[in-house]
């Protein structure tokens, strides 16, 4: 027998993970106690933290947008939908762990260097593709809600595309200017939180 499931108790659960997460992130900045001697320089060194902190608040501020945008158009959830919104929100509960490895390697040798920021990356577009691939299946198995235009879905497509050509770019970069990419990748999450992050409506809607 095929079960069907409401979207409510699922939205709810992974705003709370959502939450965590990002919340998780600020608990990684420190400044040593050998550093107390002179405190405004050591809180000036530990910018590879504040950098990386950013980058991920911002990723997952994004990827929540998109998250709450989806799900307001999906009347049902299967099986697959839920295991894959599972393996998101286990992408994202992870990330404070690279964040914190970047973090620390960016002022270390220059092979941890170039090997954190290459991971860090690649959870970034695992990430991206994750909630792509949820809306992908919840269109493909008509799962939307009725009143679901197809301007709204060709708009969220748009959204939820990740910046593949981009992220690779940076990605691959990340073992020649490591520190460089870092950015890159602070630079792809600010567009994706600037994108328009509702579908626009037809002119005959004012609402």
């Amino acid at each position: 027998m095929r079960y069907n499931w409401g979207t409510d108790r699922l939205a709810a659960f992974s705003d709370g993970v959502f939450a965590i997460a990002i919340t998780l992130l600020i608990l990684e900045i420190d400044v040593p106690d050998s550093s107390f001697d002179n405190l405004w320089k050591g809180i000036l060194d530990q910018w590879p933290s504040y950098l990386a902190y950013v980058t991920s608040f911002l990723t997952i501020g994004a990827t929540w947008l998109h998250h709450h945008l989806v799900f307001r158009q999906i009347a049902w959830a299967n099986s697959a939908l839920l295991r894959l919104n599972i393996l998101l929100l286990m992408l994202v509960s992870f990330l404070p762990f690279p964040t914190k490895l970047m973090a620390k390697a960016l002022t270390q040798t220059d092979t941890a260097e170039r090997v954190a920021v290459f991971f860090y990356g690649v959870v970034l577009l695992t990430i991206s593709a994750t909630m792509a691939l949820i809306w992908h299946q919840a269109v493909a198995s008509d799962q939307l809600k009725p009143e679901v235009t197809a301007t709204e879905i060709t708009t969220i497509n748009r959204l939820t595309r990740p910046f593949v050509a981009l992220n690779v770019l940076v990605i691959s970069s990340a073992f020649v200017v490591p520190k460089a990419a870092v950015f890159g990748y602070l630079l792809i999450a600010a567009m994706a939180l600037l994108r328009r992050h509702h579908p626009q409506q037809s002119e005959a809607d004012p609402h």
